[in-house]
């Protein structure tokens, strides 16, 4: 089970399961000090510092290919 951060209010982020994508809010004081939005946990919240690069290359790939149709 991988998580995204998919935002973080005040104290509390919003972890969104990459492959159900449903959705659950947690306090940051469970998470690594680093996390940042966009960043990708594994089930024991340890940041996953490799899918994170792959997924954000992956994204400015598809985005790059959509503006290259217009």
């Amino acid at each position: 089970m991988r998580y995204a951060v998919d935002s973080i209010v005040s104290d509390i982020a919003l972890l969104e399961n990459i492959e159900t994508k449903e959705k659950k809010w947690i306090n940051i004081n469970l998470l690594p000090s680093v996390i940042h939005e966009g960043s990708i946990l594994d089930e024991n919240y340890n940041i996953l510092i490799n899918e994170e690069i792959d997924r954000e290359r992956k994204i400015k790939e598809r985005f790059e290919r959509l503006k290259k149709k217009n």
